[in-house]
């Protein structure tokens, strides 16, 4: 079991890690060949270029500026100086909210550590109880002696750790309910102070029952006429356009070469010349530019026949549609009301914006996604389940008393005080990272096969499984497993009645192991992510071989956007060490503050100047946020609570059985208070926008602004004839023809149709009038 001399020389290893790791980057972001590797968001938006240095040629690559060196760590307060609103502008509300999380991190831990260390620690420290606990066999080190472990059982010492859990609890939750309240108004202004977007006018429609009178697209128009005919503008109908995208992407791959070639051409005046075979290695030598002309015709004629499949063939229209509605209040009614007495039918909900959009799971069935997401449920549970196989022999690494047991060979070289506290600090949190390091990837897979239709929509899935596997192998696979390796000995010479206070007296020894865990993916973990090392490989590389053109460049050096389906479940799992063992072991509570505080800033400088957030929720996400954090106190105060069980506190004990309870009462509370503002959109709100927007944009061509919005990206990219693009422009701004319905009975259908594909009826005080 790890001593604290060796978390000390554990901790100091990985501060050192931290400490290179921020340095080097502090020393590369000054070099001018890195610059688009550390501060890409300013290159996307066009408000940064290159660096240009006069003089000798070496600085175009090495900063010479000797002074610059000296501030080196300024950038950890421009990262702190931007204020909030200016946040929200540059980044947008989810970034900003997501930094939040941080915050909350350090309001909740920093009081906590102070009244446990100040209460606590001296408790525990004062107590005997390992030492007359008479199990001699269990593994305990220095540590466990400012834990509750060396309270004698029944002792009247418990009662500070019950009094410390409700200051605890009330703090979790008062912090909890103003975080709430701030998240919560800031969502609300952002949505009414934001710019019009399509998503806040349109709903998406799925299950759509079949009709043989009529099309998908005339039997949306009809229905939406009939029962919405004042608010009702246009709709979209969604195609299953997943082979059509391949040919497009691989389109505009020809094309990038085809764009290298002609820049080549007017550099060198030489006609180049390209192989046909694999990545232009092999094959026959051609003229590049005549052989990427006539590929990209060929390419173009095969894409013009599966668009016009798709677009005609009736199999390849989903049973799904875009709506978009002449207001955010009718927009808000549909999205938020049932459509007809079947609930199974004609669902709405409210359409995601179209960065958002996974456009590959709108082809998937409607009927098929309750099989889809049964079959991954059960995946889930067997990938979780097996897991716990390499959980459990990291436990061995970080058990080295055992095996020195069990393998006396070892022995020699487990005495070197270096080896031994390397071995316990550092390896099993490297060893269980590099376990973890395929499982978002996994995860994502298994979140696109349930067929969800956005992309923050499967980030957040991906996330609430994520945090689940980790409370299950992380923190019960650590507990549960390293209990029974570490302590074998015990469960072998003790009798049976003796393994609740076995297993009481483990629960607080494994929070080495979780300081050593906070350390490695914590400390050096942020460290590693300001630092960017693999970005800043791939972008060279790619820069060498493969960058031919500007739309190159900037591929090579997009960042992508924070990965809320990997920040956030990890973040969770702090939040839920540093709750259970704030009453258990307060050592914890100092490792746990450092990665917030770190953490914090690193992330803060990331979002200004490196991620590019993919799409705008307005922090929906933020209940699941709140959610698992409930869920960790609820957790610490269950293990408290059989903790203290095992340690005879039979008089005190009971007094904990109210947390649970008051938590969860507190949790139902912010649910129905604040949830619904994350779900749904107020109609007042609605109709004030509206009201807005209507006295300071009279002349709005609203419809020519949405009939666009929800068409399928290839649709867009495929489009290059001219003539097509007029031909279809015209069809989308001019009135359609009023033609009857094709239905048998016009009982169900009072109001003429319009055959318009995505078209309908224009806004009447708009109607003539052009864009302004």
């Amino acid at each position: 079991m790890a001593t604290l001399s060796d978390i000390g020389l554990a901790a100091a290893l990985n501060i050192l890690s931290a400490v290179i790791f921020l340095v080097a980057f502090a020393i590369l972001r000054l070099q001018p060949f890195n610059d688009r590797v550390y501060f890409p968001k300013w290159y996307l938006k066009g408000l940064r270029t290159d660096p240009v240095h006069g003089g000798a040629y070496m600085r175009k690559f090495v900063n010479l500026d000797w002074r610059s060196y000296i501030r080196f760590l300024n950038w950890m307060p421009a990262a702190l100086r931007m204020p909030e609103p200016e946040l929200i502008d540059h980044a947008g509300l989810d970034s900003v909210v997501y930094l939040r999380i941080y915050l909350i991190g350090l309001k909740i831990f920093v009081p906590i550590a102070f009244l446990a260390w100040a209460v606590l620690v001296p408790v525990n420290w004062t107590s005997t109880g390992l030492e007359g606990a008479g199990l001699k066999n269990i593994t305990s080190s220095d540590i466990d002696k400012i834990s509750v472990s060396n309270v004698q059982r029944g002792s009247e010492r418990y009662w500070a750790h019950i009094v410390v859990a409700y200051a605890f609890t009330f703090w979790t939750c008062y912090i909890l309910l103003k975080e709430y309240e701030k998240v919560t108004s800031m969502r609300l202004e952002f949505l009414a102070t934001q710019k019009r977007r399509p998503d806040q006018f349109s709903v998406l429609v799925r299950n759509i029952p079949p009709d043989p009178d009529e099309s998908v697209s005339e039997l949306v128009e009809h229905f939406f006429l009939v029962n919405h005919p004042e608010n009702y503008l246009t709709h979209q109908v969604v195609y299953k356009a997943n082979t059509l995208a391949k040919l497009v992407k691989k389109k505009s791959k020809l094309q990038n070469w085809l764009v290298y070639y002609q820049n080549k051409f007017e550099r060198t005046s030489k006609r180049p010349e390209t192989k046909t075979g694999f990545l232009g290695f092999r094959g026959k030598k051609v003229d590049a530019i005549d052989y990427y002309t006539t590929e990209i015709d060929k390419l173009s004629e095969e894409i013009a026949l599966e668009r016009d499949k798709v677009t005609h063939d009736p199999k390849f229209v989903m049973p799904a549609a875009f709506v978009s509605f002449k207001s955010r209040w009718g927009a808000a009614v549909c999205a938020q009301t049932q459509q007809t007495r079947n609930p199974t039918l004609w669902l709405t909900e409210w359409a995601p914006e179209p960065r958002d959009i996974y456009w590959p799971n709108l082809s998937i069935p409607y009927v098929s996604l309750t099989i889809r997401r049964l079959i991954m449920a059960v995946a889930f549970f067997f990938l979780t389940f097996f897991f716990m196989i390499p959980i459990a022999f990291v436990q061995t690494l970080a058990s080295l008393d055992g095996l020195e047991k069990k393998a006396p060979w070892l022995e020699p070289l487990l005495k070197m005080k270096f080896i031994k506290s390397f071995v316990q600090g550092f390896l099993p949190g490297i060893v269980l990272k590099l376990f973890l390091i395929f499982l978002p990837t996994i995860l994502m897979i298994m979140s696109k096969f349930e067929g969800f239709g956005s992309i923050s929509s499967l980030e957040r899935r991906s996330a609430s499984r994520y945090y689940l596997f980790n409370f299950v192998n992380i923190f019960l696979g650590n507990i549960l497993a390293g209990s029974a390796f570490q302590q074998l000995d015990t469960f072998i010479h003790e009798s049976a009645n003796r393994y609740p206070i076995i297993i009481g007296s483990a629960i607080p020894i494994k929070a080495s192991f979780f300081i050593t865990y906070i350390m490695v993916d914590g400390w050096a973990g942020i460290a590693a992510e300001v630092l960017m090392l693999k970005p800043l490989i791939i972008y060279h590389l790619k820069n060498f071989f493969l960058v031919k053109t500007e739309k190159d460049r900037e591929e090579a050096m997009d960042p992508g956007s924070i990965g809320f389906n990997t920040g956030e479940p990890r973040i969770q799992l702090y939040f839920l060490l540093g709750l259970v063992y704030a009453a258990v072991t307060p050592t914890v509570l100092p490792f746990i503050i450092i990665f917030f505080g770190l953490a914090y800033v690193v992330f803060r400088h990331q979002i200004i100047n490196v991620y590019n957030q993919q799409y705008e929720s307005g922090a929906a996400f933020w209940p699941d946020v709140n959610f698992r954090v409930v869920m960790a106190l609820i957790v610490s105060q269950i293990v408290l609570m059989g903790l203290l069980t095992t340690r005879k506190a039979a008089s005190s004990t009971p007094f904990l059985i109210v947390l649970p309870i008051l938590t969860i009462w507190f949790h139902r509370y912010c649910k129905g208070r604040f949830e619904s503002a994350f779900v749904k959109f107020p109609l007042q709100e609605a109709m004030m926008k509206d009201t807005l927007e209507r006295a300071t944009e009279p002349n709005l061509n609203l419809k020519g602004y949405l009939q666009n919005a929800y068409v399928h990206p290839v649709f867009k990219a495929s489009m290059e004839d001219e003539e097509e693009d007029d031909v279809m422009s015209h069809k989308w701004d001019s009135e359609s023809v009023t033609v009857p319905t094709k239905r048998q009975s016009q009982r169900n259908t009072p109001l003429p149709s319009k055959v318009s594909g995505a078209s309908s009826p224009s806004l009447p005080d708009i109607r003539h009038n052009p864009e302004p």
